[in-house]
């Protein structure tokens, strides 16, 4: 189901914060377009996957985009990979359910200003977003802990929920072509998740680096 949509109004005042949201759940992206606009940032285009975002942020110019981590299409990170090497200057700020420490290093890597979880508070996501249009950086407490805690036990890899997603489903036998329609990815992305989680587990072939997952208990 298609839920974008254009926001053409005129900005009340050129002092707004302009926004781009995207999330492929339509009542979190409703929710936070709703509220963003009561406090006065101007949400100038919702999508509802990671292709749609890239438009509509190339389209529109927002000085910050509310991203997913997880959409169809393109990730949040590939969105903000994308936007890095186009020089764009609006800043990401990731609004996420996913914790991983791993995960949170490769969206910092991909250029993200900002981290909230999907559980904080709908003003902890204005205050993130207000933060970094002025050009400082936000993680809230809970996801700055994550990343402030060791690293993974050695001989425990640290894998990503999408090396994880590649990996449950190299085990059930599918090929990299139909991993990537199952997980709305290109075969070129599938394949670089899996070079990156042979490397984690020291994995020479895809049949050791799915043995080695199952074994220990990375994926079920």
């Amino acid at each position: 189901m298609m839920h974008e949509f254009w926001h053409a109004t005129e900005l009340d005042s050129p002092d707004r914060v302009t926004c781009v949201i995207a999330d492929d759940h339509p009542s979190i992206e409703l929710l936070l377009a709703s509220y963003l606009e009561q406090q006065g940032i101007a949400v100038v285009a919702q999508a509802g996957d990671g292709r749609r975002a890239l438009a509509a942020i190339r389209d529109t110019k927002p000085q910050v985009a509310l991203l997913d981590i997880r959409m169809p299409g393109l990730s949040g990170i590939e969105v903000a990979r994308q936007l890095a090497r186009e020089h764009s200057p609006t800043r990401v700020v990731f609004y996420t359910g996913y914790g991983s420490r791993a995960l949170l290093f490769d969206a910092l890597d991909a250029g993200a200003k900002g981290f909230v979880q999907k559980e904080a508070a709908l003003d902890e996501v204005v205050r993130a977003i207000r933060v970094v249009a002025g050009g400082e950086t936000y993680i809230d407490a809970v996801l700055a802990a994550t990343l402030a805690a060791p690293a993974a036990a050695a001989g425990q890899p640290d894998l990503t929920p999408r090396e994880r997603d590649v990996l449950r489903l190299l085990a059930e036998g599918l090929s990299n072509e139909a991993i990537g329609k199952t997980l709305y990815i290109a075969p070129d992305t599938v394949r670089a998740h899996l070079r990156k989680a042979m490397a984690k587990l020291a994995a020479n072939t895809r049949t050791e680096a799915v043995a080695k997952a199952l074994r220990r208990s990375l994926i079920d």
